[in-house]
């Protein structure tokens, strides 16, 4: 391979919808292995490249099919010598004509024409099933409303359901770094591969880079609201009752996805694996190949292997800390539904009572009773380190095999220090028991701000026995969206919601200046068992510095009282928090946080700074293609 193409396809596969998977997932090269180049010309004219895989000679046989951006040799998953595969490379990409167009319409049309076209070849019986990784597998969730000619079932790993929601904009907060870094990722491969397609197609070719470009500008900049354009790419319904082996890690960066494309297609027979995407797989477990191919061999092949008797939620969970799941410690949970039946959620209330465990300027206790005191403490959100505060986006680092050098890092890849320093710190007193944590968690917070508009981030860590918190799970929410969509919700047994389905269709900005109002804010799923001697730990702070920043002002939250703030903790039916969490003794609360002094801010502000350049320094390192 061509030098400069190896280095950007390395460098595009650490950003976050690019094939990790490539080399751990292909099939191995054989002897007889069989490869055949075809354009295919959809209905507007513009062609696709296409290349099809096969033992042998490619004769008729179930196949498999998976659509990229990111040309040729970009395959993430090949089943065994009784299927074929044909990898279909999106428009505006690799060595396909037109323009790129963020998986919207157009490209989703061509989805359609391409399964339609596959299914009368004379290498097809006329069983398809579709394969997708990351934006592979957000192809085919934007694609669903459409009709899928002669598909049969799909395995789908690490794609958002909804591409604004999961990943560009969550929470309304807009993921720039992360979403600059897909444009980049696609775009370098294009380049490079742009001196053959400008040779021969001097037309296409603009039309790829007007693509590009158009494309990052729309995503980036012109659509803060989830309007027609997100719309567009994402979920809208399903035409074809397809089931679906949805996949993914508990620490991906697209981790939403997966939970949420489940729990829209289950009633199609679909399952829901966690055994890993993005943020790699544990230690002596297949990374979920073994399941993918014994789904293809049921839904294409008739095969009564008993996949589908299989639970219908297998998951995979921490056991206090990300980096020790990868390396083989972890636990695993199955159950008929997700939530796992039985779950339930704990309402842990932010106390301005000193924990006395966390090194931070307010160092607050979670408690399952209700404070006596209400206080108001402040806060500023500043940029915080991503290697911290963003840990879907820090397990990506780490699997793209930067784990040496946030490693070495431990200020600012967990929550103590410098990181949580500047923010608000809640800490519940340590475990008598081990309690086991799975399902979607929220925060329901009473803020005021001084800025126009503030983003909300919130961090759960696992607090070992030595004092280090293992942040496990984020919650954003930008303050112009506090509304959600009730019908949309997920609720407890008791019709509290406890999974917000955020309304971010228009900007409802706050009444006045430092007016307070309640926001839910949904945070990514947690799947994690708290041992006994740990504690757990709500920070609140300032956004990743991966996250477009606001305007620089005081946040203020409204703890304790029967208005106060709380987190709602998901609990499984084998774990009892009330008995874990010893009741502590009567205690003075903390005077409520004073405004900050000029000196106190400067001196803050100062150190938050220093936080987010050092944990930017080794993405920076990234972007700039260093290895």
């Amino acid at each position: 391979m061509n030098p400069l193409l190896r280095r950007l396809r390395v460098a595009s596969a650490l950003v976050l919808l690019a094939p990790l998977l490539v080399a751990t997932t292909a099939m191995p090269a054989a002897a007889d292995t069989t490869t055949q180049e075809e354009r295919v010309t959809v209905s507007d004219g513009v062609e696709l490249q296409t290349t099809l895989t096969s033992q042998g000679p490619a004769t008729a046989r179930p196949t498999v099919i998976e659509f990229s951006p990111y040309g040729p040799g970009s395959a993430t998953f090949m089943p065994d010598g009784s299927y074929n595969h044909l990898l279909v490379q999106l428009r505006g990409t690799g060595a396909s004509s037109g323009g790129f167009d963020a998986l919207g319409p157009r490209s989703q049309q061509d989805v359609s024409e391409v399964l339609q076209w596959a299914c009368g070849q004379p290498w097809s019986n006329g069983r398809l099933g579709v394969h997708g990784f990351s934006a592979s597998a957000i192809m085919i969730y934007n694609s669903m409303h459409l009709e899928l000619p002669c598909v049969d079932t799909a395995t789908l790993r690490s794609g958002t359901f909804e591409l604004y929601r999961d990943l560009l904009v969550p929470g309304g907060v807009s993921n720039i770094v992360p979403g600059a870094a897909v444009i980049l990722g696609i775009g370098a491969l294009a380049l490079a591969q742009g001196p053959n397609r400008l040779a021969n197609d001097p037309v296409g070719s603009l039309d790829a880079v007007t693509g590009l470009l158009d494309s990052g500008l729309q995503a980036g900049f012109l659509h803060p609201t989830l309007d027609t354009f997100w719309q567009e790419r994402g979920f809208r319904g399903d035409a074809n009752d397809l089931p679906i082996l949805a996949i993914n890690g508990i620490f991906d960066v697209e981790s939403r996805g997966a939970f949420q494309g489940y729990q829209e297609l289950r009633d199609n027979g679909s399952h829901l694996l966690l055994a890993g995407g993005h943020d790699g797989f544990p230690a002596g477990t297949d990374n979920g190949q073994a399941d993918m191919q014994a789904w293809y061999d049921h839904y294409l092949r008739d095969m009564d292997n008993g996949i589908t008797e299989d639970p219908a939620v297998q998951l995979t969970l921490a056991d206090g800390d990300r980096r020790d799941m990868l390396a083989g410690q972890y636990l695993s949970r199955d159950g008929a539904d997700w939530p796992l039946p039985g779950t339930t959620w704990a309402a842990l209330n932010l106390d301005a009572t000193r924990s006395g465990t966390a090194a931070t300027l307010n160092d607050g206790t979670l408690t399952l009773g209700t404070p006596q005191q209400s206080a108001a403490q402040s806060y500023l959100p500043l940029p915080s380190s991503p290697l911290a505060t963003d840990s879907p986006t820090t397990s990506l680092l780490d699997a793209a095999g930067l784990q040496l050098l946030t490693s070495q890092l431990p200020g600012l890849t967990d929550m103590n220090g410098l990181v949580g320093l500047p923010g608000l710190s809640y800490t519940t007193p340590a475990l008598t028991q081990n309690v086991v944590s799975a399902g979607p968690a929220s925060l329901q917070v009473r803020l005021s701000t001084t800025s126009p508009e503030t983003a909300i981030w919130a961090v759960v860590s696992d607090v070992h026995p030595d004092g280090t918190a293992h942040p496990l799970t984020v919650g954003r929410l930008l303050s112009s969206f506090p509304n959600v969509v009730e019908e949309k919700s997920l609720k407890d047994q008791n019709g509290t919601i406890v999974q917000p389905y955020g309304d971010y269709s228009v900007k409802t900005p706050l009444a006045g200046f430092l007016s307070s109002r309640l926001y839910q804010v949904e945070m990514w799923p947690v799947a994690n068992r708290f041992k006994a001697g740990h504690r757990i730990r709500l920070d609140i702070v300032g956004a990743s510095a991966f996250s477009l920043p606001t305007v620089p002002g005081l946040n203020t939250v409204e703890v304790g009282g029967t208005s106060g703030s709380r987190l709602l903790f998901p609990v499984l039916p084998e774990s009892d928090l009330a008995t874990a969490l010893p009741v502590a003794p009567p205690a003075t609360p903390s005077a409520p946080a004073p405004v900050p002094t000029p000196v106190a801010a400067l001196t803050t502000t100062v150190t938050s700074l220093l936080s987010s350049v050092l944990g930017l320094l080794p993405s920076l390192g990234l972007l700039l293609g260093r290895r």
